[in-house]
C-alpha cells in the first residue's frame, strides 16, 4: 500500500482534525499528495504545512463547508486546476449536534445536519466519481457510524443522515463502475476532539456496549480507509466496513 499511494492525489474533507487529520498524515506518511479540506482555512493550513514539512508532499489546504453545494463544486474545481486528477476522495467531514430533545430539533439544525453529512458527500461524489470513471478511475471511501444501523434518540438526524450515506455508497457503486469503487467504513465510538464534549457517564455506557471493551483512538481508523483507497480492497465495492469494536 506504500508504493501504491506515492505520488496519488487524495482528497479528503474534514481533514483538518480528528480522524480527517489521522488520514491525512497516513496518505501523507506513503507519499500521497493530499488536499486537506475543511471549513476553517486556517486549520487547513496548519495541517498541510505540517504534512509538507514532516513528508516532504505536496498538501493543498481548501476552505470548504460541504453543506453549501457551490463550496464542493469550487473544491472539486480547485483541486482539478492544482493536480489534474483525483485517485481517491474520502467524504469524512461530520456534524452530530447536541440538542434537548427530538420536539426541540428545529429546522436549521436538521437541514444542516443532513447537509454536512449527506448532501455534501452527494455532491463531491457526483463531481469527482465522475471524472475518475471518465479517466483512470479511482476510490471513494465515506465514512459512516454504527449510527445508521443503531440509532440513538440522541442523535437521530445524524443517524438518518448516515443511513443515507451507505445507500449512496451501493448507488454510487453501480453507477460509477467498474473503474471506479465506492465503500463506506462504519466507525464507532472514537476518542477525537468531539468525545470531550460527551456527557458524563457516556462514554462509560459506550464501552460497555462493545466487544473491546474501549473507545478507539482516532489513528484506528486509518488501517481501514488505506484498505479502501488501495487495490488491497480490488474486488471490494458498495461494501461496508464496521470499525466499531464490536458494537451490541
Amino acid at each position: 500500500m506504500d508504493d501504491e499511494l506515492r505520488d496519488k492525489v487524495v482528497v479528503v474533507t474534514g481533514g483538518s482534525r480528528g480522524l480527517g487529520r489521522e488520514m491525512v498524515v497516513a496518505f501523507a506518511e506513503r507519499g500521497a499528495r493530499v488536499v486537506v479540506a475543511s471549513r476553517k482555512r486556517d486549520a487547513c493550513v496548519a495541517v498541510a504545512e505540517e504534512v509538507g514539512r514532516r513528508f516532504g508532499v505536496e498538501a493543498l489546504p481548501v476552505a470548504c463547508n460541504v453543506s453549501d453545494w457551490a463550496a464542493c463544486d469550487d473544491l472539486v474545481e480547485t483541486v482539478y486546476d492544482a493536480f489534474g486528477r483525483v485517485d481517491v476522495l474520502v467524504n469524512n467531514a461530520g456534524l452530530s449536534p447536541l440538542y434537548p430533545s427530538l420536539e426541540e430539533v428545529d429546522e436549521s439544525l436538521f437541514d444542516k445536519v443532513v447537509a454536512v453529512n449527506l448532501r455534501g458527500p452527494f455532491r463531491l461524489t457526483a463531481l469527482v466519481g465522475s471524472r475518475m470513471a471518465r479517466g483512470a478511475g479511482g476510490s471513494i471511501v465515506n465514512i459512516g457510524s454504527i449510527e445508521a444501523i443503531r440509532p440513538s434518540p440522541a442523535a437521530l438526524p445524524y443517524a438518518a443522515a448516515k443511513a443515507g450515506l451507505h445507500v449512496l455508497s451501493v448507488g454510487f457503486a453501480q453507477a460509477l463502475g467498474p473503474s471506479v469503487r465506492v465503500n463506506t467504513v462504519q466507525a464507532g465510538p472514537f476518542l477525537t476532539d468531539i468525545a470531550a464534549n460527551w456527557p458524563d457517564g457516556l462514554r462509560e455506557d459506550v464501552e460497555g456496549r462493545v466487544a473491546l471493551r474501549r473507545c478507539a483512538e482516532p489513528g484506528e481508523i486509518v488501517g481501514a480507509v488505506l484498505y479502501f483507497a488501495t487495490s488491497a480492497s480490488s474486488y471490494a465495492t458498495g461494501a461496508v466496513l464496521r470499525v466499531d469494536g464490536g458494537w451490541r
